[in-house]
Parts: C-alpha cells; sequence; structure tokens
C-alpha cells in the first residue's frame, strides 16, 4: 500500500551550489498533505518537494524552514526564509512546486529568484565485487576473426584506487 519514498537531490547551476542531497518527492495526495507535518527537525542535507503545489501552510508543524517555489522548468520564481510554524503562504500562480528545505539554506546557497535549478534522482553504482563479471557496457570489442582467436570476448579490468597518493595535510604544505 505505502511504496518507499523516492529522493532525488537539487543543484542550483546558476550559483554552482547545492541545496541538498536527499530531498524526498512527494507527489501523492496524502504524501503532498503531510509534507513535513510530524517531524521535529531536518536534517542538513535533506527536504521535501512537494510537486504540484504553488504555495503551502505549516500548521502543526514544530519548527521553521526555508521554501523555494520553482516554475515547470525548475527555474526558481520564489523564495520564503524562515517560514514559522502556524503560517499560511500566499499562492505564486507561476510556481508549480515548492521545496522545503532547513532553515538559512537559501542564505547558504546563495540561491535568488531567477535561478536554474537541476532536480534530478541520485542512483550510486555499486562497486564491482570479486568473481562477478562485468557489465557487457564494458566489453571490449570482440576481436576479428583470425588464426587461434576461439571468439571469446576480452574485458576491460575495473582500475583499483591507487593508495600510493599522499592525502595528509603535510602535503597541502600545511605544517
Amino acid at each position: 500500500m505505502f511504496s518507499q519514498p523516492r529522493h532525488v537531490f537539487v543543484y542550483n547551476k546558476t550559483r554552482e551550489t547545492f541545496l541538498a542531497f536527499r530531498v524526498a518527492v512527494a507527489d501523492s495526495i496524502l504524501s503532498r498533505l503531510v509534507g513535513l507535518l510530524g517531524r521535529r527537525s531536518l536534517s542538513q542535507d535533506s527536504g521535501v518537494w512537494i510537486v504540484p503545489a504553488n504555495a503551502i501552510h505549516t500548521i502543526g508543524m514544530l519548527f521553521s524552514f526555508d521554501l523555494v517555489l520553482i516554475d515547470r522548468n525548475f527555474k526558481v520564481v520564489g523564495l520564503r526564509e524562515l517560514v514559522r510554524p502556524c503560517t499560511i503562504t500566499w499562492p505564486n500562480h507561476r510556481a508549480e512546486s515548492v521545496l522545503e528545505l532547513p532553515a538559512h539554506t537559501v542564505f547558504r546557497s546563495r540561491t535568488r529568484i531567477g535561478d536554474q535549478l537541476l532536480i534530478e534522482r541520485y542512483e550510486a553504482r555499486k562497486p564491482p565485487q570479486p568473481g562477478v563479471q562485468a557489465p557487457a557496457s564494458l566489453h571490449a570489442p570482440e576481436p576479428k576473426a583470425g588464426p587461434g582467436s576461439a571468439g571469446a570476448k576480452r574485458t576491460i579490468p575495473f582500475a583499483e584506487e591507487s593508495s600510493d597518493r599522499d592525502l595528509s595535510p603535510s602535503s597541502y604544505g600545511e605544517g
């Protein structure tokens, strides 16, 4: 009945800053109605993306947060910083959706009206496990048939991380 919440990251292409790395997508009637209700706070890299919405209420909320209103092309059309509990925001008719983010996110990311956002689903690739064959996309092209060729595919080995790099603070000139 209840599915696992989907998450996206939000990047401000104009300012080249991230707003959040783990934003829950609220696109069903129930998830849009609930939003942040019942939470005591938001972690610094999280938030909720309410789709569609052009205004919100904070009745029953327990903390302040920042609000970013965006149009269908992910352009910022409105900003509200430190939205307090028990308030209702005025609708912004250019907005198609809203981002509820931790307090001070707008200030830290330097986000302004007119900025272009990138909202995409984050999918981490799993590292290959020993004994598991690499995906077909990593195979080298088949060698041409010739003497001694059995038609076997060659695979491109994965490069292992080099441990010979010195990443200690002293390598950066700090004493």
